[in-house]
C-alpha cells in the first residue's frame, strides 16, 4: 500500500506544474462550472493513458522522428493559440453567473484531449519519467504488480485534474466578476504564450 501512495503522490506531482492545460482548466472553471474543467482534465488525462499505453509496450520510439515532431508541435501551436484567442477575446463579454455554462462538455473533453496528444513535451514526459519507472521496477515487480504501480501514477494526475477543476469552479462562487474576468485573460494569455512556444519549437525542428 505504501508503494502505491509513493506512485500517486509521484503522479500529482508530475501533474501540477503550471501547463496548457491547467490553464485551460481555470479558465473553463470560470466560465462555466466544476463539469466543463473536469472534462478538460479528462481529456488530456486520456491523452496521457495512450502515451503510458505507448511507452509500456516499447512503441512509443517512432514519436521521436523529427517531422513528427514537428507536426505535432505545429499542430499544438494552432490548437493553444486558437483557444487561447477564444479564450480572451470572450472574457470581455463573460456573463457568470451560478448556473453551469451552455457550452458542450464534449468540446471541453477534446480540447483538454488534442492539447495534451498533441503536446511533445507529454510524450518527453512519459518516456523519461515513465519510462524510468518502469525501468526500476520491472525487475523487481511482476506484470500484475507494474500495471497497478502505472495505475496508481495514473490516480495520482486524475485527482490532481479534479482539484483543479474544483478550485477553478469555487472561483466563479466567491471572487468578484472583474477578478474573474482578469483570470480568465491571464489563462488565455498563458495559452497564446505556449502556442507561440510549441511554434517556436515547430520552427527549429523545421529549420534546423
Amino acid at each position: 500500500m505504501g508503494i502505491l501512495l509513493k506512485y500517486m503522490l509521484l503522479g500529482l506531482s508530475l501533474a501540477a506544474p503550471i501547463g496548457p492545460i491547467n490553464a485551460a482548466q481555470m479558465d473553463k472553471g470560470i466560465r462555466s462550472g466544476f463539469w466543463h474543467a473536469w472534462m478538460v482534465g479528462l481529456g488530456a488525462t486520456t491523452a496521457d493513458a495512450i502515451y503510458m499505453a505507448l511507452v509500456y509496450m516499447g512503441l512509443v520510439h517512432f514519436l521521436d522522428a523529427p517531422v513528427i515532431k514537428a507536426f505535432l508541435w505545429l499542430f499544438g501551436c494552432f490548437v493553444l493559440i486558437y483557444t487561447g484567442i477564444e479564450s480572451f477575446q470572450s472574457s470581455g463579454v463573460m456573463v457568470l453567473s451560478k448556473k453551469q455554462g451552455s457550452e458542450k462538455t464534449w468540446r471541453c473533453f477534446l480540447s483538454g484531449f488534442f492539447m495534451s496528444l498533441t503536446n511533445p513535451l507529454t510524450i518527453l514526459f512519459w518516456l523519461g519519467i515513465y519510462g524510468s519507472v518502469l525501468a526500476e521496477t520491472a525487475a523487481t515487480y511482476h506484470k500484475q504488480q507494474l500495471i497497478l504501480i502505472s495505475g496508481a501514477i495514473f490516480s495520482g494526475i486524475l485527482l490532481w485534474d479534479f482539484t483543479m477543476a474544483l478550485v477553478a469552479s469555487s472561483f466563479r462562487r466567491y471572487l468578484a466578476d472583474s477578478l474573474l474576468k482578469l483570470i480568465s485573460r491571464i489563462s488565455g494569455l498563458s495559452l497564446i504564450c505556449f502556442g507561440c512556444y510549441f511554434g517556436y519549437q515547430a520552427f527549429k525542428f523545421l529549420w534546423n
